[in-house]
């Protein structure tokens, strides 16, 4: 297993299908309690670091949703703009770009997109929908289309999208994994992957925080522990840039390619 360093993060790449090598190896996501926490914290090996995060069905994350849908924009609008900027500038759309949007809630960021771009939103929740409806129509003359979804299960064809991006959705959905590999099956070769999300902090007094306050933030849309290094190696994904964005700068953007 091969460790890669990006801005001072580490992670593994995992062994490629058919290497022989157990899935029981692959890092824990969602485990209820690490084994060594003091190991898990520090974030010496993220190989075989295990996290303590909650687990969450697809019903509690369309009910929270559904009740955020009203307040979004207001609570989660103005403070997580920067990265939505920052995110639509790294992806440096061309005209005639198909991308799809995996979690675009009430959105916020179509009209962020290029016109001359083919835009697909999916969501899974029906409220948050409904606003995304509501402000697609009221932009004239964009190509969007707008459809309900579970990310992890994705009704496209194989290397249908040259983006594939996930704004702050992977630490909410029950399987990030699932979701990362359904978004990468999607894109086309030489395509990016691109996820804005915040994840587990490096620091070990911030993570230990992090892991504590999660089954609250659930609440609010998110889990507070998702740890970056493992995710993309579980996901199988090596990224060609990370970087910090929003103010404090606590959420990370990152780009993948196919």
């Amino acid at each position: 297993m091969d460790a890669v360093t990006v801005l001072g993060l580490q992670w593994a790449s995992m062994s490629p299908p058919g290497s022989g090598r157990s899935g029981e190896e692959l890092m824990a996501l969602f485990e209820r309690k690490a084994e060594h926490e003091d190991d898990a914290v520090s974030g010496r090996d993220a190989a075989t670091r295990a996290l303590s995060v909650i687990a969450v069905e697809n019903d509690f994350v369309e009910g929270v949703y559904d009740k955020l849908a009203k307040v979004y924009d207001l609570f989660f609008g103005p403070t997580l703009h920067p990265g939505r900027l920052q995110a639509l500038k790294r992806m440096d759309l061309q005209p005639d770009d198909d991308v799809l949007e995996v979690g675009v809630g009430t959105g916020i960021n179509l009209s962020l997109y290029p016109k001359e771009c083919n835009v697909t939103g999916i969501d899974f929740s029906a409220s948050m929908l409904e606003k995304a409806r509501e402000r697609a129509a009221r932009k004239q003359g964009r190509k969007v289309r707008l459809l309900q979804m579970d990310a992890a299960d994705l009704k496209f064809a194989d290397d249908t999208f040259d983006i594939v991006y996930a704004p702050y959705l992977i630490s909410v959905v029950p399987d990030p994994v699932k979701v990362a590999q359904e978004m990468r099956r999607v894109c086309r070769p030489g395509g990016r992957i691109v996820f804005l999300n915040h994840f587990l902090s490096p620091n070990p007094l911030l993570s230990r925080a992090e892991r504590m306050i999660s089954p609250l933030t659930i609440h609010i849309g998110f889990k507070s522990d998702l740890d970056l290094p493992a995710f993309l190696a579980q996901a199988q994904l090596q990224p060609i840039s990370i970087e910090k964005v929003n103010v404090p700068r606590l959420w990370s953007l990152v780009t993948a390619v196919k």
